[in-house]
C-alpha cells in the first residue's frame, strides 16, 4: 500500500529528470535574506514566519534567494494558519531582484513585472487577470497543503496544489524570474521543499491531498484498498448519494433518495453529494418526489470538485467558492457567482415528478438537463472527477437519483435504440443548436431566445413515394424574424456538413422558406399557398414525396398543392428549427397514404381517410393519475383526488363540440370535473412531468375553464354565476365544450348550450377536462365533423373577425341610441339620445340601444353637472344584453361581465383592475365630450375630447354594448351624431396661428400626458412608415405606448419638457422633435423594475447598427473588445468589474440625458430615406432611449467641442454619461427624426 502510495507521488512530479538529479548545495533554493519587516527567517533560510500573527495580517512577503530555472519547481508547505483574517496565502513570481526592491507591505500592490496567484484567481501586475484559475482557492487550503509554481521552458506559468497541475496562468513569462511567498492575512508560516530531500513528504498524510490523488488517478488503488471499502464492485459503480450531507437532509432507500424531514420548518441546509466521481458523458439526474409551496427558491444542480468527507457542508451550496457549478433557478453560477443569468428553464417553477440533471461531457463542457431536454452548454473547461451535487432548497423536500437501473434514461440513451426502426423518426445526427428526445420524436432548440439558426433536423431514413413526413409545432418564441423552414433532400444526415441554415445547400435540396419555393439555395416560385412565416403553436405541417416525383407539403392535413417537380428518389424530409420555431414533435399521421389520384388531387383531409365522421379521442398525454383506455375514448382517474387532467387529441375546429359523459363518480370527494379550453400545444409525445395538478394550474398560456358555476381565465376569475353548478353532475351526465366561429366559448350540459362563457378564444385551442373530485371516469361521445373538417385552421382571422361583425354591420342606422332598460331615476329624451337623472346621485346607469362596433368610436357630451355632489360619469362596457337586467345602484355594482372606468381608475366587474389611467373624469367640465372605442385586439380606448387616453382594458368581452353611469355631478349626457365625431387633424406643415388655435380651444380642459393623443398625425405616420425600412421586426415592439413629441402633439399634450426618473432620481429631457416607438419590455425588466428605479437617457447610432444592437439588447455590440499587450497579461482573461483594467476590456457607452446632444451628427448621422407611400425623401436620424441601472455610470463633460450651453437644463459638463458595465442598459424605446 505504501509503495503504491510512494509511486503516486511519483507520478506527481512534474519536474523532469535533469532537474532530479541533486543541486548543489549552494544551489538549493531559499529564502532571501531581505524581505518582509514582520519575517522571521529559519531552518538554514528555507523556512519563513510571520511575527504578531494576531495582530498583523500583512508585511510578510518573502521572494527566493536566486532566480528560478526553466522547469524548476517552486514548491512550499503551508506549516502554519491562523484562524482570525481573512484571506491568505499568495504565492507567485516578479522580475524585481529582491536585492533592490523596496519591499511592499502586500505583492498585489506591485504594478510591474508580477504576476500572484490570489484565492482562486491570477493577479497580473496587481490587476485582475483570471477570475477563476485552476481547481482550488488558495485562501482554503489547509496546513500541510503544498503550493508550488514552475516556469516552463516554453514561457508558460504553471501552478501545482499538492502535486496536481492546475494549467497554464500565464502564456508569456519573462526569462528572469524570483519565486515570491506573500504570508498575509491567515498564512503565518510555511517551507521551501525539496523534492530529492529524503524527507520530501511522499507518504501524503494530509487526508485532501490524499482523496484528491486517489480522485485523479483511480489507478493507484490496489485490491488491498478496495477490500476495505466492503462495498461490491458491481454496486459501487453505480450512483448514490453519500450519507455526509447538510445538517437538515437526510439519506434514506438505499442512499438513492434525499430528504428534508422538516421542510416545512427549514428551507436550506439540505447539500447532498454522490458517493463518487461523475464519469465522462454519465448523466447525474434526480427526480422530484415531493415539493411544498412555502418557500420561495427551488431545487438546485451541479457538480463539485470537493467529496463529501471533506466538506464543511454550507446552508447552500452556492456559498461554495471554489470548484463548483451550480444551476439555480434559470442561471448558472460558478464558485458563488453568476456567469449566466438566462440560461434555461426555470428550475424554481418546476413541479413534483419533474427530472433535473447535469452531465460533464468528454471535452470538459457541462450541460444541465431538465425533464430529458438539453438546456445547452453552460460551462466549458470544468476538469474531471467532479461529484454531482444537489441541493434541496425552498421548495424542493425530496428527490430520488435516476440511472441506467431505472426505466427513465438519457436523452442518447433513449434515442440510440431508433436507428434500426421502420418507424420514422428524427436522426441522431443533426445541427449542433438542436437536441432530439423522446425517442427520436421530438426536436427542440433549447437556447431558443439566445440563437436562431443551426437547429437542422432529418429523418432517420428516406421516405417512401407517398409516405407523408408530419410534425406539430409544440413551442415559438417572439424573438426572431422568421420561422420554421420544411422540405427534403437527397443528401444523408451522415454525409452532410449542417449549415447554419438549410437554404444555404446548394445541390440535391428543395425548401420551403415563407412561401417561397428554393432548389440547392435559390428561389424557383414565389406566392406558394402556405406561408410557413404564419404558422402557429399547434400547426400540423407534413411534406410528402409522390410517386410522379412531384413535392407536396400539407397544413393542419390539407394538401396545399404541387410545389416543385422532377424531386430525387430516396430523399430525406428536413426540418429547420429556425428563427420562431423552437419545438416540434412528429404527429401519429405521418405514413404511407393510400395512391388514389383522387386523395392526393381533391386535397381531402389525410387525418380522416377513412370514415366521414370520426369518434373524438383523448390525447396520451395526461395527469399521472390518469388511466387512457378503449383507444383513447376512455380516461380514468386510477387514484387520489387530483391529477386527472385529460386533453383532446386535436385541435377543435370551428363550431366543432368536444362532449364527454359521465361514467363513474366517488362520493368520498368533494369537488367535481372542470371543463374547457387551453391554448397550450398539447400531443402525444407532451411529458407528462409538464401537466400541472389541476386545471386552473393551466397558466403558461391563455385557458379558459368553467368549474362549479364559475369561469376562470389562467387561474382568475371572469365570471361568477355562468352555469348550473358542475358539482351537482350525475353518473350518465354530459358536459361538452365549443369554440365557435365568433371566437367565444360555450359549455354544453346534456345538450343544453349554456351561453356564452369566455369571448376572443384563438384558434387552434385543446379541450381540456380536469377529472377532479368525484368524478373518477368519462367516455368521449362526441364525432368530428367530416363536411369541412379543416375550415377552422384555413380561415384567416380577418373573416373570423367579419363573421363576427355581420349582425351588427346588418344595422344600417348611423347613430347610436340610449336602451329602454335603464336605472330608475333616468329620464331619455330627444329620440332617446338625451339621458338625465332626476333626483338622487344613483340610479341611473344607462346603456346603448345596440352593441359597439369595433374601430367606430361612440362618443357622449356632457350637457349638465351638479357640484353638490362629489364623483361624476361613469363609463366602460357591458358584455350582456340589458333587455332584462335589473341595474343596480352604480355600475360599480355590475360584478358581471362589466368593465369601467371611474375618477381615473380602472374597474373590471366591480375590482380595480388600473390605477392613475388617463384623466380623473370627476374633473370633467360641461361641454366635454368622453367617447369609448374598442380596437381590432379587443382592447378598450377611452377617449376625452377625441383624443385617445389608450388602452383602458384588454380582452374584453365581445360583443357588448356601451355603459353610462350619471353619477354625482353628471345629472344629464346626449349622444355625439356620428357626423360630428372628429378627431384633432394632424398636420406636418401647420402654421404656427395654428397651433395658437388649437392651444386656445384647449384652454380650460385637462391636462393629459398620455400616449397618442392625436390619432392622425402625419409626422407619426411618416415616422412608421420610416420605421418599416429600418429592418426591424413588429414583434419587438408595443404599439399601444408609441409617442410623438413633434411640436403639435407636444403642445396638445401640454408636455413638461424636463421629467425625473429612478432611484435617487435623475433628471432627462423630453426626446422633442423626435417620435418614439416603445419596445416591448424582457421579464427581467419587470423584476428588475427598472421603470421606476433606473434612470433615462438616451444613445444615437448609426442605423447599419441598430438591427444588431436590438437583437441583441446590448449597445456594447457597436463597440469592440481590446485587450492588453503586456507580456504578463495571460491570454485568457476575465475581469470582474473591480478588478477589470482601465486599459483593457470593454469600449464605453457614451449616452445623454438630453437628446439634443445624443442626437448630434457625431453620434446619429443623417441618412436619405424615401418614404414609401409618398415617395418623397427626408432626412432621417435615429437613437434609442434606454433605462440605465443608477451607479453604473461616469458623468462627464461633453467632448464635442461646443463652446454655447447645448440643452438650457443641462450644464455641457455633465452632458456625457459613459458605462462599461454589461447589464446595465436596457433598451427603452426607437426614436426617430424626419428633417
Amino acid at each position: 500500500m505504501c509503495e503504491n502510495i510512494s509511486r503516486s507521488a511519483d507520478i506527481l512530479s512534474t519536474s523532469n529528470t535533469s532537474n532530479a538529479e541533486a543541486s548543489p548545495s549552494n544551489d538549493m533554493l531559499t529564502f532571501h535574506q531581505k524581505c518582509g519587516s514582520l519575517i522571521k527567517l529559519t531552518n538554514e533560510m528555507r523556512t519563513a514566519e510571520r511575527k504578531r500573527p494576531l495582530d498583523e495580517f500583512n508585511n510578510g512577503v518573502v521572494m527566493t534567494n536566486r532566480p528560478l530555472k526553466n522547469d524548476e519547481m517552486f514548491e512550499i508547505r503551508l506549516d502554519i494558519l491562523v484562524d482570525k483574517w481573512s484571506g491568505s496565502i499568495e504565492v507567485g513570481i516578479t522580475t524585481h531582484n529582491p536585492g533592490t526592491l523596496d519591499i511592499p507591505a502586500t505583492m498585489t500592490n506591485m504594478r510591474s513585472g508580477t504576476i500572484m496567484m490570489s484565492g482562486c484567481g491570477i493577479l497580473t501586475n496587481g490587476k485582475g487577470t483570471r477570475r477563476e484559475y485552476g481547481q482550488y482557492n488558495l485562501d482554503e487550503l489547509a496546513e500541510g497543503d503544498r503550493i508550488g509554481l514552475m516556469r516552463k521552458s516554453n514561457g508558460q506559468l504553471h501552478y501545482y496544489i499538492n502535486g496536481q497541475d492546475q494549467g497554464v496562468a500565464s502564456n508569456e513569462t519573462p526569462q528572469t524570474i524570483w519565486g515570491v511567498v506573500d504570508l498575509y492575512g491567515m498564512a503565518v508560516k510555511v517551507t521551501i521543499l525539496d523534492r530529492n530531500d529524503p524527507n520530501y513528504p511522499n507518504n501524503i498524510q494530509n487526508t485532501v491531498t490524499r482523496n484528491n490523488v486517489f480522485r485523479h488517478f483511480p489507478d493507484l488503488y490496489d485490491e488491498e484498498a478496495l477490500e476495505v471499502t466492503n462495498i461490491d464492485e458491481e454496486e459501487s459503480d453505480r450512483l448514490l448519494f453519500h450519507t455526509s450531507c447538510g445538517s437538515h437532509a437526510t439519506v434514506m432507500s438505499g442512499q438513492r433518495t434525499a430528504l428534508r424531514p422538516n421542510a416545512m420548518d427549514d428551507f436550506n441546509n439540505g447539500v447532498v453529494l454522490t458517493t463518487r466521481t461523475l464519469k465522462p458523458d454519465e448523466l447525474f439526474e434526480v427526480r422530484l418526489d415531493k415539493m411544498i409551496d412555502k418557500w420561495a427558491g427551488s431545487v438546485e444542480i451541479g457538480v463539485t470538485l470537493h467529496c463529501a468527507e471533506e466538506l464543511e457542508f454550507p446552508s447552500t451550496m452556492t456559498n461554495i467558492r471554489s470548484g463548483t457549478w451550480m444551476m439555480t433557478g434559470n442561471g448558472v453560477m460558478h464558485n458563488g457567482t453568476t456567469v449566466i443569468d438566462e440560461y434555461g428553464q426555470n428550475l424554481d417553477r418546476l413541479k413534483a415528478g419533474d427530472r433535473v440533471g447535469v452531465r460533464r461531457r468528454a471535452d470538459g463542457t457541462l450541460n444541465f438537463y431538465v425533464n430529458g431536454i438539453d438546456q445547452g452548454q453552460a460551462a466549458t473547461n470544468v476538469p474531471e472527477n467532479v461529484f454531482g451535487v444537489v441541493d434541496l432548497y425552498g421548495q424542493a423536500a425530496q428527490a430520488t437519483i435516476i440511472d441506467r437501473y431505472d426505466s427513465l434514461s438519457s436523452p442518447d440513451a433513449e434515442s440510440s435504440s431508433m436507428v434500426e426502426t421502420e418507424e420514422l423518426r428524427f436522426h441522431l445526427v443533426h445541427g449542433q443548436n438542436a437536441v432530439i428526445v423522446n425517442n427520436g420524436r421530438t426536436a427542440t432548440r433549447p437556447n431558443a431566445t439566445g440563437e436562431f439558426n443551426d437547429a437542422i433536423i432529418m429523418s432517420n431514413r428516406p421516405l417512401k413515394d407517398n409516405e407523408l413526413f408530419e410534425i406539430i409545432i409544440e413551442k415559438m418564441v417572439d424573438r426572431w424574424s422568421g420561422s420554421i423552414e420544411a422540405g427534403v433532400t437527397a443528401i444523408k444526415p451522415e454525409d452532410l456538413e449542417f449549415p447554419n441554415t438549410m437554404t444555404d445547400i446548394d445541390y440535391d435540396t428543395w425548401m420551403l422558406s415563407g412561401s417561397a419555393i428554393m432548389q440547392d439555395g435559390t428561389t424557383i416560385r414565389n406566392g406558394y399557398p402556405l406561408d410557413l412565416d404564419l404558422v402557429t403553436v399547434g400547426c400540423r405541417l407534413g411534406m410528402m414525396r409522390c410517386s410522379d416525383g412531384t413535392l407536396h407539403f400539407y397544413y393542419n392535413g390539407r394538401d396545399q398543392g404541387v410545389a416543385c417537380s422532377d424531386i430525387s428518389t430516396s430523399v430525406f424530409a428536413v426540418i429547420d428549427l429556425y428563427g420562431q420555431c423552437s419545438q416540434v414533435s412528429i404527429t401519429s399521421g405521418s405514413g404511407v397514404l393510400p395512391t388514389d389520384n383522387n386523395l392526393l388531387q381533391n386535397s381531402t383531409d389525410l387525418s380522416i381517410v377513412s370514415p366521414s365522421d370520426v369518434t373524438h379521442k383523448f390525447s396520451q398525454c395526461c395527469g399521472k393519475n390518469i388511466s387512457i383506455k378503449n383507444n383513447g375514448s376512455s380516461a380514468c382517474r386510477t387514484r387520489n383526488f387530483n391529477h386527472g387532467l385529460v386533453f383532446s387529441s386535436d385541435p377543435l375546429k370551428r363550431d366543432e363540440l368536444f362532449e364527454i359523459r359521465i361514467e363513474t363518480l366517488s362520493k368520498v370527494w368533494s369537488g367535481s370535473l372542470h371543463i374547457g379550453l387551453t391554448s397550450s400545444a398539447i400531443s402525444d409525445s407532451t411529458p407528462q412531468s409538464l401537466v400541472p395538478t389541476r386545471a386552473t394550474e393551466l397558466v403558461s398560456k391563455p385557458t379558459w375553464v368553467v368549474l362549479g358555476s364559475e369561469v376562470k381565465k389562467c387561474g382568475s376569475l371572469v365570471k361568477e354565476n355562468y352555469t348550473p353548478s358542475l358539482y351537482r353532475l350525475e353518473i350518465g351526465n354530459r358536459v361538452g365544450v365549443k369554440r365557435c366561429a365568433d371566437g367565444t366559448m360555450h359549455v354544453y350540459i346534456n345538450g343544453e348550450d349554456m351561453g356564452v362563457a369566455a369571448s376572443n378564444i384563438p384558434k387552434n385551442v385543446f379541450a381540456v377536462i380536469d377529472l377532479y373530485g368525484s368524478v373518477e371516469s368519462i367516455s368521449v361521445i362526441s364525432n368530428s365533423g367530416g363536411d369541412n373538417p379543416m375550415l377552422a385552421s384555413q380561415v384567416s382571422t380577418v373573416s373570423e373577425l367579419v363573421e363576427i361583425d355581420k349582425d351588427q354591420d346588418q344595422d344600417t342606422s348611423s347613430d347610436v341610441s340610449f336602451h329602454g332598460n335603464h336605472g330608475k331615476n333616468i329620464i331619455l329624451s330627444e329620440g332617446n339620445c338625451t339621458a338625465q337623472r332626476a333626483g338622487s346621485y344613483n340610479q341611473a346607469v344607462i346603456v346603448t340601444s345596440c352593441r359597439l362596433k369595433r374601430n367606430k368610436l361612440f362618443q357622449i357630451k356632457v350637457d349638465k353637472l351638479n357640484a353638490c355632489w362629489s364623483c361624476s360619469l361613469v363609463v366602460g362596457v357591458l358584455g350582456f344584453t340589458p333587455d332584462r337586467f335589473n341595474f343596480p345602484v352604480s355600475a360599480i355594482g355590475i360584478k358581471k361581465s362589466c368593465i369601467v372606468v371611474q375618477g381615473d381608475s380602472v374597474y373590471s366587474c366591480g375590482v380595480k383592475v388600473k390605477g392613475k389611467y388617463g384623466p380623473n373624469l370627476d374633473q370633467l367640465k360641461i361641454g366635454q365630450t368622453v367617447g369609448l372605442l374598442i380596437d381590432n385586439d379587443f382592447c378598450l380606448h377611452l377617449y376625452i375630447d377625441n383624443m385617445d387616453q389608450g388602452v383602458a382594458a384588454r380582452d374584453i368581452p365581445y360583443p357588448c354594448y356601451g355603459i353610462i353611469d350619471l353619477y354625482g355631478q353628471c345629472e344629464q349626457v346626449s349622444v355625439v351624431p356620428t357626423e360630428r365625431v372628429s378627431p384633432v387633424p394632424m398636420c406636418i406643415d401647420r402654421e404656427k396661428a395654428d397651433f395658437d388655435e388649437v392651444v386656445k380651444e384647449k384652454s380650460g380642459r385637462i391636462n393629459i400626458v398620455e400616449p397618442n393623443l392625436v390619432r392622425n398625425c402625419e409626422y407619426q405616420n411618416i415616422c412608421s412608415r420610416i420605421k418599416i425600412l429600418l429592418g426591424v421586426p413588429d414583434g419587438y415592439f408595443d404599439s399601444s405606448m408609441n409617442i410623438c413629441y413633434c411640436d403639435v402633439c407636444h403642445k396638445l399634450r401640454s408636455d413638461e419638457m424636463y421629467h425625473c426618473k429612478g432611484d435617487p432620481p435623475k433628471e432627462f429631457a423630453l426626446p422633442s422633435s423626435w417620435c418614439k416607438f416603445s419596445f416591448k419590455l424582457p421579464n427581467k425588466a419587470h423584476t428588475l423594475n427598472v421603470q421606476d428605479k433606473w434612470h433615462s437617457a438616451y444613445y444615437g447610432t448609426r442605423m447599419d447598427l441598430l438591427r444588431r444592437i436590438v437583437d441583441t439588447g446590448d449597445l456594447h455590440v457597436s463597440g469592440s473588445e481590446s485587450g492588453s499587450c503586456s507580456i504578463l497579461t495571460s491570454s485568457i482573461t476575465k475581469y470582474t468589474e473591480k478588478s477589470r483594467p482601465e486599459t483593457c476590456g470593454l469600449k464605453p457607452v457614451y449616452l445623454s440625458p438630453t437628446i439634443k446632444y445624443a442626437g448630434c451628427n457625431e453620434f446619429s448621422p443623417k441618412y436619405k430615406l424615401t418614404d414609401p407611400k409618398t415617395k418623397k425623401t427626408y432626412c432621417v436620424r435615429i437613437g434609442l432611449q434606454v433605462w440605465l441601472k443608477p451607479g453604473s455610470y461616469k458623468v462627464g463633460p461633453q467632448s464635442l467641442g461646443f463652446d454655447e450651453q447645448i440643452d438650457p437644463k443641462f450644464k455641457n459638463n455633465e452632458l456625457e454619461w459613459s458605462t462599461k458595465e454589461r447589464g446595465s442598459i436596457m433598451l427603452q424605446s426607437l426614436l426617430i427624426k424626419i428633417e
